[in-house]
């Protein structure tokens, strides 16, 4: 890895983070596989294009996940029997409706979320910054995601909080 200048032992930490992250991403991929499939009612040209759109970008960032392990000297770990052990998302029914479809996604982005902050905390400790760099992109695009679902499952009823004036910011003396 002396083309790369990073410490082995830290970079350990991150590869394990990625994996458990790859692992993560193919249920995610196959769960959203599962939706676009089996999709119905009133929702199902909305959703069906969107769980389409969600799975190539799954799709991609699967590839570019285990690039960066290869790219750190490292096996990617390539079993689903190996994914379905280490990854804390949870296959799906494929006879639910749309609003639970979308709640099981904002759920697995949690999880998504909080794994791929351990990944970006493990790269920040090894001071790698081609890893820390994919995966705050990916931060970003998992959240932007979120928000969509999220104000897609809400009712137009539902309000959002107000823009929040100078006059009401807290400034601390430092």
């Amino acid at each position: 890895m002396s083309y790369l200048n990073l410490d082995k032992e830290k970079t350990s930490k991150t590869v394990f983070e990625l994996n458990v992250l790859l692992a993560d991403y193919h249920i995610y991929y196959q769960k959203l596989r599962n939706f676009h499939w089996n999709i119905l009612g009133k929702n199902f040209f909305d959703l069906h294009d969107k769980f389409e759109s969600m799975y190539t970008d799954a799709q991609k960032k699967i590839d570019e996940i285990a690039e960066r392990i290869l790219t750190l000297r490292y096996q990617p770990l390539s079993n689903y029997s190996r994914y379905l052990k280490i990854s804390d998302l949870k296959e799906s029914k494929s006879d639910i409706t749309d609003v639970e479809m979308v709640k099981s996604l904002l759920k697995d982005h949690t999880i998504l979320i909080n794994q791929l902050r351990n990944c970006a905390r493990a790269a920040e400790d090894a001071n790698d910054d081609g890893t820390a760099d994919l995966i705050c992109g990916y931060i970003r695009d998992i959240e932007k995601t979120s928000w969509m679902l999220d104000a897609w499952r809400l009712n137009t009823s539902d309000t959002l909080s107000k823009p929040i004036l100078k006059s009401q910011v807290v400034l601390k003396n430092i």
